[in-house]
């Protein structure tokens, strides 16, 4: 009689593998993860069925990880302007909590080929809109939350691609200030006379 699969060892060895996968990158070789999760290429292909398969589920569970940390971040907040929120989840993905995720998926949407996850693009364009509409929505502008999307993303990338944080952060910043609707802002103070 075989071994009946213990879905927790599977689940356990998995999260070793996401763990190191957010930390180093993807392995092209089964060893990392066979040193990350403590145990043997065997088990790792009795559990997933082959290397690509065990690369597929690390990447679908980093990507819920992130989706449910990002999803947070950029939620409305009960007595928090939503300009300021987005501030906040902007400095933490961007910060040394996030950035293992956008390496890791700023890499997967470079794979020309997109052979471990065909759709990954697509997909990782639209699943962020819906937050970002609740959030938006709590300033009367659901209909921004493609603008937002597009900015967040694109100074990600130039993240990705220059290092240069301070120069994006400032942009995100004064993005941000173009958001702010004309009446949330102060009036100016009246120029003195001469």
């Amino acid at each position: 009689m075989g071994r009946h699969k213990q879905p927790e060892i599977r689940d356990r060895i998995l999260d070793a593998c996401v763990d190191h996968a957010l930390t180093h990158g993807l392995p092209h070789r089964l060893e990392p993860f066979v040193t990350a999760s403590g145990t043997s290429a065997r088990m790792l292909i009795y559990h997933f069925g082959s290397r690509d398969a065990l690369l597929r589920e690390t990447l679908g569970r980093a990507r819920r990880r992130q989706r449910d940390f990002f999803g947070e971040l950029v939620a409305p907040r009960p007595g928090e302007p939503y300009p300021s929120t987005l501030r906040r989840a902007w400095q933490v993905m961007t910060g040394p909590s996030g950035r293992p995720y956008l390496t890791m998926f700023g890499r997967l949407r470079e794979d020309a080929e997109q052979q471990l996850w065909p759709d990954f693009r697509r997909e990782s364009t639209t699943d962020w809109l819906q937050p970002l509409e609740d959030g938006m929505r709590s300033v009367g502008r659901p209909e921004l939350a493609t603008l937002v999307l597009a900015v967040v993303r694109g100074l990600i990338m130039d993240i990705e691609t220059t290092g240069d944080v301070p120069r994006a952060d400032r942009a995100f910043d004064d993005f941000l200030a173009a958001l702010v609707p004309v009446s949330d802002k102060t009036p100016a103070e009246p120029p003195e006379d001469r």
